[in-house]
């Protein structure tokens, strides 16, 4: 694993952005693997940048997301569809017929499910997927104790997960269900980019990168990945001895 630091989260967010923006140049068919959440706004408004100002070709490109919760319709400003379309998919040239992020609503869980893994399948896997981190090490929507193996499914969300989600987007409800990849489908990618920000990120930041590799930390599991990326802003990084 490689962990990167950046003086700030403008600058860890620029760094993010060029990232993907290279494999896009590199790949003729990127299949990348894009989170939601507050950490990676920043690197999604530099990608937007990109395409408007330097002319970074989205076209090509297929998207997956990692997870969306039970119950919310794609129009539902709550869900994640929603988020994507607001902080990326409507500000560059993606295919509307290559962004995919489950459908959470409508739906028999179980086949979406299986269905998303298909999908995924027939692409030819991701090349690249963009994770962040929870508060307790959960990555996607794989809480504390998801099974290692574990492939697209619907979860139940540990509570301080939703209270820290609303708190974040001042709402005042969340569904406590969502359909996330598994831990076994995220290991899968041919590069995974992790990111956090923020001093509130060290701890948990330092469990998953130093600490035993365990289910109890699902992002500790990375460790056992060939090829990750973890950009840090120096406040997430503080706990991390890098010497």
């Amino acid at each position: 694993m490689r962990v990167l630091t950046y003086s700030n989260y403008d600058e860890m967010s620029a760094a993010a952005a060029r990232m993907i923006a290279t494999r896009i140049a590199e790949l003729s068919e990127p299949v990348l693997g894009l989170a939601t959440g507050s950490t990676p706004i920043g690197m999604y408004s530099e990608l937007a940048r990109l395409h408007n100002e330097e002319g970074l070709d989205f076209s090509g490109t297929t998207t997956f997301n990692l997870d969306e919760y039970w119950g919310l319709d794609p129009d539902d400003p709550r869900s994640y569809h929603w988020f994507m379309k607001e902080h990326l998919f409507s500000r560059v040239n993606l295919d509307p017929a290559k962004t995919h992020v489950p459908r959470g609503i409508g739906v028999d869980p179980d086949a979406e499910c299986e269905r998303y893994e298909k999908l995924i399948e027939e692409v030819g896997g991701i090349d690249l997927q963009v994770l962040g981190i929870g508060m307790n090490g959960h990555i996607g929507f794989n809480e504390p104790g998801s099974d290692p193996n574990s492939r697209t499914r619907l979860v139940r969300l540990a509570q301080q997960t939703v209270d820290v989600n609303m708190a974040k987007g001042a709402l005042d409800s969340l569904p406590g269900h969502a359909l996330s990849m598994g831990i076994g489908t995220i290991m899968e990618a041919k590069e995974i980019l992790l990111l956090a920000n923020g001093q509130g990120k060290a701890e948990i930041i330092r469990r998953a990168l130093l600490g035993s590799v365990t289910r109890d930390v699902p992002a500790s599991l990375l460790q056992t990945h060939s090829n990750v990326v973890c950009m840090l802003d120096e406040p997430a990084a503080k706990l991390l001895d890098l010497s």
